[in-house]
């Protein structure tokens, strides 16, 4: 339970922010399992400890300690399958709170549908879990993620160990989209979608066709199937 504190009571702080002002720069890892977040931290602490590198084991609480920073932290390393979230939809809801973020995903499903998914949302790169902890250090050391005071705009194919979000660029969805795409991966009709967004219900329809397209699906179920 998370109480009133200025922190999440579910994140581990660096030992570099004991007693003192936190720097403006930061990574934010977010992975419910305890062991892939100590992990990474000790992985990240060694490549650079002048970057603290801040913990979240739950989406609300990765909201909440991103906000309390807000746009300091430089990358977010975020798992898909959380407590509270499942699947394409934990990104979602973090770019829709956070559009300008610089997110990483990493999750333990390796799916053609995910991945394109995490393209079209803007993420910088996806990491399937299955591989080593040590292709994510790879990934942050060679797109120099902790060496500039602002995020390289390498692509992530520069990285020869890191796994591409996809293999060419998608186009990326836009606001409305993200927002539609939030609703239907949450199971709402395009009634309901029409209520919430102020939309015809045809217009909502030619959106969810557009996300069909977009991620080659068949049909409204397959797309949430695939997705969460």
């Amino acid at each position: 339970m998370v109480n009133a504190a200025p922190l999440p009571l579910h994140v581990a702080p660096s030992r570099s922010e004991a007693g003192v002002t936190i720097p403006a720069r930061g990574i934010l890892v977010v992975d419910d399992h305890e062991l892939v977040r100590l992990g990474l931290r000790a992985l990240l602490l060694a490549e650079t400890a002048s970057v603290p590198v801040h913990e979240a084991r739950s989406l609300a609480d990765a909201l909440r300690l991103y906000e309390f920073y807000l746009s300091s932290h430089l990358l977010v390393l975020l798992d898909l399958d959380l407590p509270d979230s499942q699947g394409l939809d934990t990104l979602v809801r973090f770019r829709r709170a956070f559009p300008a973020s610089r997110v990483v995903v990493l999750s333990g499903k390796d799916s053609q549908a995910l991945m394109q998914g995490v393209t079209a949302l803007g993420a910088q790169a996806f990491l399937p879990k299955t591989g080593h902890l040590g292709e994510v250090l790879r990934y942050v050391r060679d797109n120099d993620l902790v060496a500039q005071p602002g995020l390289s705009t390498a692509s992530p194919a520069a990285a020869p160990h890191a796994v591409p979000a996809m293999a060419e660029p998608q186009p990326q969805l836009n606001a409305r989209q993200v927002e539609i795409l939030d609703w239907v991966l949450s199971g709402k009709s395009n009634k309901e979608i029409a209520q919430l967004s102020h939309l015809t219900e045809g217009t909502v329809k030619n959106h969810v066709s557009t996300l069909l397209l977009l991620f080659g699906m068949r049909s409204r179920a397959q797309l949430i199937s695939s997705l969460r």
